[in-house]
């Protein structure tokens, strides 16, 4: 019998990436998987297909995580598909890098509204219902930037310092409920994005990481899977970071 067994976890931008990577971990571990994206395309496509394979209740949805409106519209479909949410993991997000005194408005809305505004639209939209229920796991993906900050990220950095005060704040109002918040915040994570980058580049990385690699999308699964079961019910409010000691 899996960790996750009985459970209905909805995980936000998972189309790909560490998304994709947390969504499969669930789905193996018993658990049916509700999960967003901007569209559902080829590649979400194909996320669905890999994770039907498990056996288990699958559906992706296009919506926007930083629209209000529409959040709440997608939540109520998939409360309507599968009964209820058990897991929530708000893992949608973008970069738009620039340095803060060249950076555009729409740069800094963009970031913020997609990484942090949909945190609060997926947890504002399902938190009554983890009420009702009496129990809920919500687990926000922050940044090690997010604790000590990157040049030419303060969006993306503010965005996932957000996403820790968010986690700690709802771990303190919904504790009584019976509903954990935690955070993950991951490091130097080897994908798409990072592979695009220059060898040497990621050479540099790697050099300033004690365990001498970059991580993978699984290593981030991993913590995750341990924050949605019954093995993390007596941890809420928390930062675990996945970083090979980075930043540490």
């Amino acid at each position: 019998m899996g960790l996750l067994e009985g459970k209905v976890a909805l995980v936000t931008g998972a189309a790909r990436g560490i998304g994709k990577a947390i969504a499969l971990k669930f789905a193996s571990e018993g658990a049916d998987v509700a999960f967003t994206d901007l569209v559902i395309n080829e590649a979400a496509e194909q996320t669905i297909k890999d994770l039907e394979a498990f056996g288990h209740k699958v559906k992706g949805y296009a919506s926007n995580a930083a629209d209000f409106e529409q959040t709440h519209a997608v939540v109520e479909q998939i409360l309507a598909d599968f009964g209820k949410v058990d897991i929530l993991v708000n893992n949608a997000g973008i970069t738009k890098d620039g340095l803060m005194m060249r950076m555009t408005e729409q740069q800094w809305d963009a970031v913020i509204g997609v990484n942090l505004k949909s945190a609060f639209n997926f947890i504002h939209a399902l938190t009554p219902i983890m009420a009702r229920q009496r129990g809920g796991s919500i687990i926000n993906m922050s940044s090690v930037v997010g604790v000590s900050g990157n040049a030419g990220q303060c969006n993306y950095s503010a965005s996932k310092a957000g996403m820790i005060g968010l986690a700690k704040s709802i771990a303190k109002e919904m504790g009584p409920r019976g509903i954990r918040a935690n955070c993950i915040a991951p490091g130097f994570i080897i994908s798409e994005m990072t592979n695009a980058l220059p060898q040497e580049v990621r050479d540099a990385w790697t050099k300033q990481i004690p365990l001498r690699r970059g991580g993978t999308p699984e290593d981030v699964a991993n913590v995750a899977l341990f924050l949605a079961s019954d093995l993390s019910a007596y941890v809420s409010g928390q930062v675990i970071h996945c970083c090979g000691a980075m930043n540490c």
